[in-house]
Order: C-alpha cells, then structure tokens, then sequence
C-alpha cells in the first residue's frame, strides 16, 4: 500500500508539513506555480532551501500582499475572522472538491476546538491567528498536496509539542495552546526540553484529519523523503520528515463489530451509520435481520482498525439502541494500493490502481470524473471516455 509516515519529533505546523510534502513531488516548481494561481487573494507561495543544524530541507513561506477592501478575502488581513468567512473564500477558489472538503473539515475542527476552549458555539469563533491568510493557504497547500499524493495511509509518530508559554491575542498561555491540546485529544503527545511552541493549532488540525493512526515506522520501502523546515532554529533540527513509500505486508488484522436493533428508525439508523464512517469506520453496513418473536430488526456491523476501536464504541452506544456488541478480530488480505494522476485536457484525474494475488485493477476517482461531468455537461460515462482517451 501507499503509505507516508510523518516523523513529528520536532512538532508540527502548516507551513512544515507544507514543505515535507512538497518535497516528495517530482515537480516542485509546477505545484507551486498551481498553487499560486489559484488566486487566494494577496498571496504568493515560495520554497526555498533550508538548512537546520547541517540537515537540508525546504522552507515554505506565504508572502501577503495588499489588497483592495472589496477583493473576495480582504476581511481576512486582519486575523479576526469568523468559519463562515473562511468557508467563503475556500468556496471561492478553483479548487478539486474533494480538496475543499479537506480544508474546510480541517478548519471546523480548529472552530469546535476553539469554541470549546472559549465555551462558546463554532460559528461565533472568530480565528486570530489561524485565520490569517498564510494560516489559509498552508491549510489549502497541505490538503492541495495530499490530493497529489494520493496515498493509501498516513501513519505518523507520537508528536513533540515543546514546553513553557506562548504569546498569542489572548495574552500568555502554556505550550501547547488550549486549542492545539483540544485538537491532539487521544493522539500520544510528549513534551521535553525544548522550551517553545513545537506544534500549531493548525499543525495539529491537519494531522488529526489526515493521520490514520500514531506509531513508530511500520516496515517501509521508501521511495521519496522529504523534510519541511520551520522558521525558528532549536538545538534539534528544527523539520518535520515525511517518508512515502510502499508498506510491506497485503495481510493486516482488522476488528469486526457486530450488533441487532430492533427499536431505531430508518433515519436513525442511517445517522449512526454516518457517525461510524465519520469516527474512522472503514467499513459500515446494514442487513435486515429477523429477531425474537419474528419482530424484524436490523444488523449493523462495521470495521475498523485497533486504534479506533474505543473511538467508533463510543460513536456506537451514542448514536444507536444496542446494550452491547460483538467484536472479532479478522484477518484480511488486501491488494497493493497506489495513485496515478492522468493529464486530461478537462484537469487531473487520479487512478486508483491495486494489484496482488495475480490481480490488477484500475478505477478513476468518482469525484474528478463528477468534476468534469459538471464543469463540461456531460454525462459520467462521457467524462470517463474523456478520461480514458489520456490513456491511450
């Protein structure tokens, strides 16, 4: 499968996992010149080269410019915005949907993060520094270069949050920031020596939507590895590593949950089925079942790995009528997973490719075909002809 492991000895942030990532593309230069088309008001990306206790690296910087008081995110420039603004102008932005999926899910998640630091409602949050326009569009980059990547898993490690105080808008506050913990709950965390703020608000809202599970290296083919620096300098090199490549065993143990109902509604059930696959079910499913006395009921069951376990038993005794379920662990075998992108003259489309057991299978992304479909007027058969012509 392909994975990328995230080493966070040294903490994360947008603009180091902006660089880590961008160090992994074959051509660094067409994704920043993409990125700085896609016309977020007043800002200019550049990569540079970066050295960090004689380690080489990339530093990403977001460079602000003016701009007119009625440009589409001009409210933003002065760092007190509210989710809805922000929602706005990723709206605005010719962006791949799926990606504007990613970066608007991060940034609701810095909002319940804040709201329930302040105890107040998200949408009365008002973002001061995670809504500066850079905060904006290393958000936007970082979901931007997962779509490029397409991997199969992001795994990383513990994460290095530093120590001692921060000063933000609010005055001195302890390291990490309220917010940054709120948004690291159940991810392993760990402090040390070094006296600074190692990982941002926004650092940790990327990782929570993106990482599936926090451990050392899994065994790891590593093809590309790239190293994102931050701008402070430490004792420690001071970047965030980023290793892709192709994990090394098609069989993995995966748990099974099982439970009967017989007393929740349709609707009710298809909302405990949606909070399953939001908590990181990988699969969820419903068959209708008959129970005592011959009173039709339904069966759910979903799968998920170890580290979500108690996660998805939470979601699963909140959201549904059961007093108890089943558990088994399934082994599985899976096919080799990776993603190539296909130039067409519509844009990009991603192929998802899997092969094993003597077996090779191609499918395009439903969400670039659904993109072109729309954009072009046509029909989803005749936007995956489009596609298919690239191949040729």
């Amino acid at each position: 499968m392909k994975t990328l492991y995230l080493d966070c000895g040294m903490g994360a942030a947008g603009d180091m996992l902006t660089a880590a990532l961008l160090e992994l593309l074959p051509d660094r230069e067409r994704f920043v010149q993409t990125f700085n088309a896609l016309g977020i008001p007043g800002v200019e990306m550049l990569a540079e080269e970066s050295f960090k206790c004689g380690l080489r690296g990339t530093h990403v910087s977001m460079h602000i410019h003016g701009h007119e008081e009625d440009e589409p995110g001009a409210q933003l420039a002065d760092h007190h915005v509210t989710p809805g603004e922000i929602r706005s102008l990723l709206a605005s932005l010719p962006l791949p949907e799926g990606v504007r999926r990613d970066a608007c899910a991060v940034y609701d998640a810095i909002a319940a993060a804040e709201a329930a630091v302040h105890g107040t409602d998200a949408e009365h949050i008002h973002f001061h520094e995670v809504g500066s326009l850079d905060a904006v569009a290393d958000v936007t980059a970082v979901c931007l270069l997962m779509h490029e990547l397409a991997v199969g898993q992001v795994i990383a490690s513990p994460v290095h949050v530093g120590s001692g105080q921060l000063r933000c808008a609010h005055g001195l506050l302890p390291v990490p920031a309220p917010a940054t913990a709120e948004l690291l709950k159940g991810i392993p965390i760990y402090g040390g020596e070094i006296r600074g703020e190692l990982c941002t608000p926004t650092g940790a809202a990327l990782l929570r939507h993106f990482v599936s599970r926090f451990a050392p290296m899994p065994p790891l083919r590593v093809e590309a590895i790239g190293r994102g620096m931050g701008r402070k300098d430490f004792p420690a090199a001071n970047c965030l590593t980023a290793y892709l490549g192709q994990s090394g065993d098609a069989a993995d143990t995966i748990l099974e949950f099982s439970c009967n109902v017989d007393d929740m509604t349709g609707e009710e059930i298809a909302f405990c089925c949606e909070r399953l696959f939001d908590a990181g079910a990988r699969e969820v499913y419903t068959v209708p079942i008959a129970m005592k006395k011959g009173r039709p009921g339904t069966l759910i069951r979903f799968l998920c790995t170890e580290d979500k376990r108690g996660e998805l038993l939470q979601t699963l005794f909140r959201h549904s009528s059961t007093l108890g379920v089943r558990e088994l662990p399934t082994r599985r075998e899976i096919l080799r997973r990776e993603s190539r992108v296909l130039e067409t003259e519509a844009g990009p489309v991603r192929l998802k490719v899997s092969a094993g057991h003597g077996v090779t299978t191609e499918k395009m992304e439903f969400d670039d075909l659904r993109r072109i479909a729309l954009e072009r007027g046509l029909s989803l058969r005749e936007a995956r002809r489009l596609a298919e012509e690239a191949q040729e």
